[in-house]
């Protein structure tokens, strides 16, 4: 899963494809270098952020989706919490849905058994603007798959398929950076709950804390957190790096394959 983020103030990429035209583009880079599903965003949601309206969050997002999908096939996930930007996102291509807030606001989950697309839910603790004061957890792997396992049975409940339902344990979304360590240590008792795992760690702030590396110099570590992901079980990553991190999982396949 590649990230799009068409916002001025993503953390990583924030107003580098604010323009449709260029965030099409870069999409159809991402396709060509082998992402299976470009995640376009229209809201920032790292720390400290404070959102965006519905129709501003509509006007980023709307055009690129219709973009990429005038001009490829690749599955495109649409990256909102709001019901009337997955409709909108779906009406113009959108395959799927990648909730921060795991369908719990206003008429989103209704929205999501609608459209029956697949969906991500992730774990995150409080909301952006205030999930990195003082995280606290008894036990991050537990509380983290209670909350996954209880919000995916409650999307059961309104329709969703449960072969419809990815669960993100929301690497950097109210953790510490010994909480996310302790969550991708342990991501196989998430992973044996059933559902499948999507692990979100590029670029993440954890790496600059555990190596002192700005957001530029994050790569490498980026695609070894991705590489020790899937090797945990996670079934689908969500990076920056998209031809790098490819790379990476294809040498670790080839080496599981050999005999």
């Amino acid at each position: 899963m590649a990230v799009l983020n068409v916002t001025p103030d993503s953390f990583f990429d924030g107003g580098r494809y604010a323009d449709s035209s260029r965030a099409v583009e870069q999409a159809l880079r991402f396709a060509a270098d082998g992402a299976d599903i470009i995640d376009v965003g229209g809201e920032s949601t790292r720390p400290g952020s404070v959102g965006a309206a519905t129709d501003e969050e509509l006007a980023r997002v709307i055009p690129v989706v219709e973009g990429i999908r005038k001009a490829s096939n690749v599955a495109i996930s649409i990256d909102t919490s709001k019901a009337a930007v997955m409709r909108a996102a779906a009406g113009v291509g959108a395959n799927m849905i990648n909730d921060v807030r795991a369908l719990s606001m206003t008429e989103s989950l209704q929205c999501a058994a609608q459209l029956q697309l697949p969906v991500v839910l992730m774990h995150m603790a409080g909301e952006p603007r205030t999930m990195q004061v003082k995280p606290h957890y008894r036990d991050v792997v537990a509380e983290v798959r209670s909350f996954l396992v209880h919000r995916a049975k409650q999307c059961q409940s309104a329709g969703i398929e449960a072969t419809q339902i990815v669960v993100d344990p929301g690497f950097g979304f109210g953790k510490t950076a010994q909480h996310n360590l302790s969550l991708l240590k342990h991501l196989g008792q998430l992973v044996d709950a059933g559902y499948p795992v999507l692990a979100g760690l590029s670029r993440k702030s954890m790496i600059g804390t555990l190596l002192g590396r700005e957001l530029a110099q994050r790569m490498p570590a980026s695609v070894a957190l991705a590489v020790e992901a899937a090797s945990r079980g996670a079934a689908m990553v969500r990076v920056h790096d998209v031809t790098a991190t490819i790379d990476a999982l294809k040498m670790r396949a080839a080496v599981a394959s050999a005999s």
